[in-house]
């Protein structure tokens, strides 16, 4: 059974103390609708597509349709651009390859999931019963080990490099991309 064990995404009305803890957090809740999505394939074999799919379906929708996106921008936009414009010399070629790397992972995983989308979406209404495990699979295993990239090498690296200044920036951009609809 999927139940209620992965809470829905949402951001805490206490606000973190800036974009990296924020971004965290948005993983870590990613990292929880992957495993939904993992759970979901496997239920969905067992029970059909009962309302318990059919709720975590739409839920996973929302993940990966809506605030995945969102966590692309926030980093492609803002972080990435920020980390570049911090280093000189071949530090920064280090750190391009790097964000280019996440940048084309992050193509790749939206490629990924607009296959997984529509079958998904299908389970929600009601009108499909299963999931390609293989493309579930490839997908989450992707996506996890993507965000324990950033979250060991990136963030830190962040943390490490980022002014004061420039990660209020970035903050004010993403606070301003996070309370849009």
């Amino acid at each position: 059974m999927i139940g209620d064990n992965f809470p829905g995404l949402s951001i805490p009305s206490a606000e973190p103390e800036g974009p990296l803890e924020l971004l965290s957090r948005l993983h870590s809740n990613t990292l929880q609708y992957c495993a939904r999505l993992r759970l979901l394939v496997s239920h969905l074999d067992e029970y059909g597509c009962d309302d318990e799919a059919r709720g975590a379906a739409e839920s996973v929708l929302g993940c990966f349709g809506h605030s995945a996106p969102k966590d692309f921008r926030d980093e492609e936009e803002d972080l990435f651009p920020a980390l570049l414009e911090s280093m000189a010399g071949s530090d920064a070629v280090c750190l391009n390859q790097l964000t280019s790397g996440m940048t084309l992972q992050h193509r790749t995983l939206e490629m990924m999931w607009e296959r997984l989308r529509k079958p998904l979406a299908a389970v929600a209404s009601g009108q499909g019963s299963t999931l390609d495990s293989a493309e579930v699979e490839a997908f989450v295993t992707l996506y996890q080990s993507h965000i324990e990239r950033e979250q060991s090498e990136l963030f830190p690296m962040a943390a490490r490099l980022l002014t004061d200044e420039a990660l209020e920036q970035v903050w004010d951009s993403m606070r301003k991309r996070h309370s849009e609809t």
